[in-house]
């Protein structure tokens, strides 16, 4: 039998309600035992965790990892060192490979690869229509059965309602989530950035609050109807915050995320960089009054999940021109950092809610292991420094990309260890930790 003690840990688990200091015993990739003290013989392997925090492992709902089709960008396996680095157990991998994840035998060849990889657990997502082109429904069952957690046609927004009911009403039979990107693309058509003060004073095309939250307001109405599983990625508008808030209350089947940028960076931000690519963003940075909206979404619980939206690039695709550039920026080793700085130590929430935001709640709305500490759950585990200053330096990312607008930036909190099935995946030079 394979034992690890973590020792004198704050341990944080909301599920159970729990913060307080305890002992945690692991046996055979499982938590085994929580108590005050535990007593072990002296050959099992003990971390003293004083003054660190032992949380559920958290869990990143969309990643995009360029294997197949995309490995300049990324690898699975470059992709879940990215992950442990940033402190997440689990990740899901977002269909937008090449070719799209949209039939049975790449959504096994994405679950298998990670498996056989051994460090982050990674679940795919498969498309919700063939292609990602919004046309035809593809078969979603039959990617379930070979590992699915969700669907999703990633950056691809579905402008059919007609194809956003069936998919809806058809995952119903097999308990499947489908995971949105909500953007009208007839009204965000050549943006680059969000579309107000900001756009009109650097005179680059913008993309209005109203492109999304027209599709909210839809795809609301879309699960109300069809009693689908809806949850709704990346959230940037005070509107957008305002619909799920109310719808809700109104009982409908709707969760929601946000990234981990657009509750920290605006558009003002955007023009202070010059414009530069690594700070262009799907959905585009918004407004400080709509990084405030999502704050009191995060505080209020409207907001469910915060995510990384990681989405590598390739150094010659951040060369371009800030308008013909693609959108997006990894996030996977900046995401916890950011949050403990802005959310914990800047009092918006507390460290159960954050850890809910990271760990609880994904597990529960995509329907995965974890996200809990108690007797009998898989042994992953996140451990965090909440004192301890890091700067982002993206020549020490795990990631195979850089592109961050966060680059030099330093946050107080940081990943301490990040525990699998047990066994230590990953541990910070530095920590207090061996």
């Amino acid at each position: 039998m394979s034992s690890l003690l973590i020792r004198n840990g704050r341990v944080v688990d909301p599920k159970q309600r729990l913060d307080q200091g305890m002992d945690l015993l692991i046996e055979d990739g499982f938590v085994a035992k929580l108590n005050e003290r535990i007593e072990v013989p002296s050959s099992v392997p003990t971390i003293e965790a004083s003054s660190l925090v032992v949380a559920p492992g958290f869990i990143d709902l969309e990643v995009r990892l360029g294997e197949p089709g995309f490995e300049y960008r990324e690898t699975i396996e470059t992709g879940v060192r990215a992950a442990v680095a940033g402190g997440f157990t689990a990740i899901c991998s977002s269909p937008e490979t090449d070719p799209v994840n949209d039939e049975p035998s790449l959504t096994r060849f994405i679950a298998e690869r990670g498996s056989e990889i051994g460090l982050a657990r990674v679940f795919p997502i498969g498309a919700v229509s063939k292609g990602c082109k919004g046309l035809e429904l593809a078969e979603m069952g039959e990617m379930q059965k070979e590992g699915a957690v969700a669907c999703s046609d990633g950056t691809s927004a579905i402008q059919d309602a007609q194809l956003m009911r069936r998919a809806l009403e058809y995952s119903r039979s097999f308990d499947l989530p489908i995971a949105v990107h909500p953007m009208d693309e007839s009204l965000s058509q050549g943006g680059s950035v969000h579309e107000g003060e900001v756009s009109t004073r650097i005179g680059l095309r913008g993309i209005p609050a109203v492109a999304e939250e027209v599709m909210v307001s839809r795809d609301i109405l879309l699960a109300d109807l069809t009693k689908g599983r809806l949850h709704l990625n990346r959230i940037s508008t005070r509107g957008s915050i305002g619909l799920i808030s109310r719808a809700k209350q109104r009982g409908i089947g709707v969760t929601c995320g946000v990234t981990h940028h657009h509750l920290a960076l605006t558009d003002q931000d955007v023009a202070e960089s010059t414009y530069h690519p690594n700070w262009k963003m799907a959905p585009p940075l918004r407004t400080k009054d709509d990084v405030e909206a999502v704050h009191q979404g995060i505080y209020d619980g409207t907001v469910d999940v915060i995510s990384s939206y990681h989405c590598p690039r390739h150094r010659d695709e951040t060369d371009m021109d800030f308008s013909a550039a693609p959108a997006g920026a990894v996030g996977l080793e900046t995401v916890v950092s950011l949050c403990l700085d802005r959310l914990v130590h800047g009092r918006i929430v507390g460290l159960s809610q954050l850890i809910r935001l990271l760990s609880t709640s994904p597990a529960q709305i995509f329907d995965l292991p974890g996200g809990d500490l108690r007797v009998g759950s898989p042994a992953d585990i996140t451990v965090l420094d909440l004192r301890k200053r890091t700067t982002v330096e993206i020549e020490r990312f795990a990631s195979k990309a850089h592109n961050t607008p966060l680059a030099g930036q330093t946050f107080k909190g940081a990943v301490a260890m990040t525990i699998i099935g047990g066994n230590v995946v990953y541990s910070a030079a530095g920590s207090k930790l061996p």
